[in-house]
């Protein structure tokens, strides 16, 4: 069987209604399939102005608004329509995206067809109720999760710091590895850009300490805010910028008065904000390969992150940047602060970074999934 054969119906919890690293990923891996001749049908909640087109063909599921998070939606059923657009379509493997019930449905109605069924995790679902003075649910999460992920034939995780979590947590033994990779013509230190800097109020002499990501509670953002306010305990000099928007906006505003909010910033104008900064600071727990982290250091920065999935599997500890336990305030503290005091560390890890992110090549990442597949429908085969 070759690529070209493959007839893939991808389920998604949201396939492009808002920006986030897992449904980029998807829709580049879309593309890549449908360059090489395969055949793909999506499914996914969509609403009247999604934050980018998707690639690929796409189907409406049936969906809801979130509570409070407008801007995501919850797949309501496998409505009739959908399983008929399934049906027609006729793949001969399934890809899911989500624990939802849409996809736990679509999981179900390839199994009873016997086609192979492949589950892509893309973020850490049981430690979001940290955040939210929840953290006593998070054991019934992770047996809700292992029920369906020990009935897919195989995982796909995009770190091998994730997959092995993955595996503590018995949730299957077939875990394969989908990383991400990053575009080096958009992300490199070329587009570094001191007169952004200066429209900004900053001056070129001092070090800038970037944030990244959706303003949301589960990036870390008590995290960022605390080690920020040790070093300007400390007096060391530095400016915060901060990527991105999102409902903990104001909140993040009202904890980093003097950091510069620039907003959602995307291709050639975030490739700029962030190579225009000095350090990346990502104390994130949730991520589970962490697209930010590898954009920055394409970017030529050296990272400060927390040890946790994915920045474990992308950050080399003193030579790329540096890696904290979770929470750790004082020590993200110290090594945010050796980079503002030390211009050689500082340049010697960012080169470093930039290095470590050449090998993350999107055509070769996005063929191992396409492997996987393959993989799974041989062996469906030989069973039979």
């Amino acid at each position: 069987m070759e690529v070209s054969d493959l007839r893939i119906a991808l389920f998604s919890g949201n396939y492009n209604m808002t920006v986030d690293g897992a449904n980029k990923a998807l829709n580049r891996l879309v593309g890549y399939l449908l360059s090489e001749g395969a055949a793909v049908r999506v499914y996914s909640p969509t609403v009247p102005n999604p934050d980018f087109e998707p690639t690929g063909d796409l189907v409406s599921v049936p969906s809801m608004a979130i509570p409070n998070r407008p801007e995501y939606r919850i797949p309501l059923h496998f409505s009739s329509r959908v399983r008929e657009d399934l049906a027609a379509f006729a793949p001969n493997v399934m890809h899911i995206s989500s624990p939802d019930r849409v996809c736990r449905q679509a999981a179900a109605w390839a199994r009873r067809r016997r086609l192979p069924v492949a589950c892509s995790v893309h973020t850490r679902f049981e430690t979001y109720f940290r955040y939210y003075n929840l953290s006593f649910v998070e054991p019934l999460i992770v047996a809700w999760l292992r029920k369906l992920y020990r009935k897919c034939d195989a995982l796909i995780a995009p770190s091998e710091s994730f997959a092995q979590v993955l595996r503590e947590q018995r949730m299957n033994y077939d875990i394969g590895i989908w990383a991400r990779g990053v575009e080096r013509d958009i992300f490199n230190p070329e587009r570094r850009d001191m007169g952004w800097r200066q429209g900004l109020g900053i001056a070129d002499d001092v070090p800038v300490i970037a944030f990244l990501g959706r303003l949301v509670m589960e990036k870390g953002l008590d995290v960022f805010a605390d080690a920020i306010d040790v070093l300007n305990r400390r007096k060391v000099k530095h400016e915060v910028v901060v990527i991105g928007e999102g409902p903990a906006g104001e909140w993040f505003e009202s904890r980093l008065p003097q950091a510069k909010f620039v907003g959602f910033q995307g291709g050639e104008d975030l490739a700029r904000a962030l190579a225009s900064c000095d350090v990346f600071f990502n104390p994130s727990v949730t991520e589970t390969f962490g697209n930010v982290t590898l954009e920055a250091m394409a970017c030529g920065l050296p990272v400060v992150a927390a040890r946790a999935t994915g920045s474990a599997s992308i950050v080399k500890h003193g030579v790329t940047g540096h890696l904290v336990a979770p929470g750790q305030i004082t020590g993200f503290a110290d090594h945010l602060q050796h980079y503002c005091q030390n211009l050689d560390l500082r340049a010697r890890h960012g080169a470093a970074a930039l290095v470590e992110s050449q090998q993350y090549q999107w055509d070769a990442i996005n063929q191992t999934v396409a492997d996987t597949y393959v993989r799974l429908i041989r062996q469906k085969q030989r069973r039979r």
